[in-house]
């Protein structure tokens, strides 16, 4: 009889979790696990009343856990701790960070550059089998460039710096009903998540594609990472160069002309990891 894996790919804002057993698969959804910003119990508890209640029972033989935040061995035990907490009796847990679950997704035992754009951003290079090479990922506040944060940061300094021309700003009022400058700066500032928070003015951009003061902030952004992070590998000029996450997906285009720019060879656009990592794991 196959084991029952539970995989779980978390970002900063959402967490998809792929319970399989043989051939059959099932998805379920929670709120996104930092370990810099959850401890142990917080975890357990996000574990217990939002994903316990979905798996119906289920004996869990082994859970993969990708996640952000997890590249850091404290932030690890964090999180396994309160996996073990939830789960009793698993045969194996396996904690790792999203970057390790973007780069077995999108090669599998393949070489290749693996960057994520979602809410954060990162990179490395994969060589079939381990991460051999991986630039230190600075958060929101210092790095992050081409994420959602980083480009959510940057349409609030062209609305609360009046950036936005007439058109602009009166579409950014009515999609977030006219915001005042205090209430944005306490989001940012003084309340929690705030990397979700920036995050979550990034729609607007794809939803105003074509102006070109939002061409402009995706096409400024992208570059950015694509100059800070995957111009830094040696290999982005001799391998494929692929992508996860939404911003990944939902920019796809500008990413297309970026590589054709650098001269890179581009490799797949995925809009999450958990197809690849579903078949990786099988």
């Amino acid at each position: 009889m196959s084991s029952v894996k539970l995989i779980a790919d978390s970002g900063a804002t959402k967490a998809e979790w792929c319970l399989v057993s043989g051939s059959r698969k099932k998805t379920i959804f929670t709120q996104g696990i930092s370990p810099y910003f959850f401890n142990t119990e917080q975890i357990a508890e996000i574990l217990t009343t939002e994903l316990l209640p979905s798996l119906k029972k289920v004996k869990i033989d082994e859970v993969y856990y990708y996640g952000t935040g997890c590249i850091n061995p404290n932030n690890v035990q964090i999180v396994k701790k309160a996996i073990a907490r939830v789960f009793a009796g698993l045969k194996k847990i396996e904690v790792t960070h999203d970057v390790m679950a973007a780069a077995r997704a999108l090669y599998g035992n393949n070489k290749g550059v693996a960057c994520i754009l979602g809410t954060g951003s990162s990179s490395c290079y994969y060589n079939g089998k381990k991460i051999a090479n991986n630039k230190p990922g600075l958060g929101y506040v210092l790095g992050d460039e081409g994420s959602g944060a980083y480009l959510g940061k940057k349409v609030l300094q062209y609305y609360l710096y009046q950036t936005f021309d007439e058109e602009l700003a009166g579409r950014f009022k009515t999609k977030y009903n006219s915001p005042e400058a205090s209430a944005i700066l306490e989001n940012v500032y003084k309340k929690p998540l705030a990397n979700r928070y920036l995050a979550s003015f990034t729609p607007f951009l794809s939803e105003n594609r074509g102006h070109y003061m939002v061409e402009n902030i995706v096409e400024d952004g992208l570059n950015d990472f694509f100059f800070h992070h995957i111009c830094k590998f040696r290999e982005s000029w001799t391998l494929p160069v692929s992508f996860v996450g939404g911003v990944a997906f939902h920019f796809r285009d500008v990413i297309k002309e970026l590589c054709n720019a650098y001269e890179f060879t581009l490799g797949r656009i995925l809009k999450n990891p958990m197809e690849g990592l579903a078949e990786y794991h099988k």
